[in-house]
């Protein structure tokens, strides 16, 4: 059996109950550093008619398949979706705006062109808003496309956010199932810096099928290579959602999810080898065993370090405190190798 087909039996067999489709998936407040400021932040996940590749099987990670709405989206549906989400800057005087969707908000059949202009205008008319996020597979990425949303936005700063994961195609392809390659990645990112758009890259910590010290090196070496196209760097700690390959595989005691400790010497490193390169991690799910996690005694502490080093971007704060679960991690790297199951990276 592929892969794709794996991911594809269980997306079948998950049932997902209707709701409202002039409400957002998801919408929630936070603070980001933009142009090295820290900015608050409205991030909106707009339910849409769905990602095409999570419809055809998509990425063993992601179970933001099921956040599409059951309908496709009346171009009215939008833009109460995105005036629900507003209503929770109201009290903001200026913010950046992060809009995702279960797929690619430049997909014209996922967002209709109407939908996608009515939205970015709604953003140019207000004051308050500073700068303008779109999460997008790259091969949506056009010329045409981007003078579109940028003659919309006029002289609104944008940003164009790719899950590019790891820059090893076999990676991406026999792990995470993503369906682009890195060089798709180069070109959408040099098309976006043509047209003065910053590009932030979402890397994600140890999908399925690599051991922990085999994941550490693949971000490490995916910075690296992800480095000259990109204006800030991301670092999803993968996280065991419902309706997944990874929840499949982690019900069986096949999977565990990264490490606090794995990140926060990726950080350190990858921060000294790029010190004006923004880099960020959002550790989802911190402390439970769906998500990354250390022990019990010190994961909210050093969960609580990555979200502050993300705007500081300072390594002195990444956490330092001595805890008894390190020794047991530094030694899950050196033995891991040698009982994981069967790699997929010789």
């Amino acid at each position: 059996m592929s892969l794709n087909k794996a991911v594809l039996d269980i997306r079948q067999r998950i049932k997902v109950r209707p709701s409202p489709i002039d409400e957002p998936a998801a919408s929630w407040t936070g603070t980001d550093l933009v142009d090295g400021v820290q900015t608050k932040t409205i991030t909106v996940i707009f339910k849409s008619a769905g990602c095409r590749w999570g419809k055809a099987g998509g990425c063993t990670m992601c179970g933001y398949v099921y956040d599409c709405a059951s309908e496709p989206p009346t171009l009215e549906d939008y833009k109460s979706q995105l005036a629900k989400a507003l209503r929770k800057a109201e009290k903001f005087s200026e913010f950046m705006v992060k809009i995702f969707t279960s797929g690619s908000f430049l997909d014209e059949q996922e967002v209709p062109p109407e939908a996608r202009d009515a939205i970015l205008k709604t953003l140019q008319e207000d004051p308050r808003v500073i700068k303008v996020l779109v999460e997008t597979r790259p091969n949506f990425v056009t010329e045409e496309n981007i003078q579109a949303c940028l003659s919309i936005l006029k002289n609104k700063p944008f940003e164009l956010a790719f899950g590019l994961e790891t820059s090893s195609d076999k990676i991406r392809k026999d792990s995470i199932n993503k369906g682009f390659t890195f060089q798709d990645f180069v070109r959408a990112a040099q098309t976006a810096k043509t047209y003065g758009v910053t590009v932030k890259s979402y890397l994600m910590l140890k999908p399925l099928f690599l051991s922990e010290k085999q994941a550490m090196e693949d971000i490490l070496r995916s910075i690296d290579d992800a480095a000259p196209y990109s204006d800030t760097i991301s670092i999803n700690l993968c996280n065991v959602q419902k309706g997944t390959l990874v929840e499949a595989l982690w019900e069986k005691g096949q999977y565990r999810p990264p490490w606090l400790w794995s990140i926060i010497e990726i950080l350190q490193k990858a921060k000294a080898a790029h010190p004006d390169l923004p880099m960020m991690s959002d550790p989802v799910g911190a402390g439970s065993k769906r998500g990354p996690h250390n022990c019990k005694e010190c994961s909210s502490d050093v969960a609580d370090s990555l979200r502050t080093f993300s705007l500081t971007q300072n390594p002195a704060d990444l956490s330092s405190r001595d805890c008894g679960c390190e020794e047991l991690w530094k030694k899950v790297l050196e033995i891991e190798d040698f009982t994981y199951g069967t790699p997929i990276l010789n």
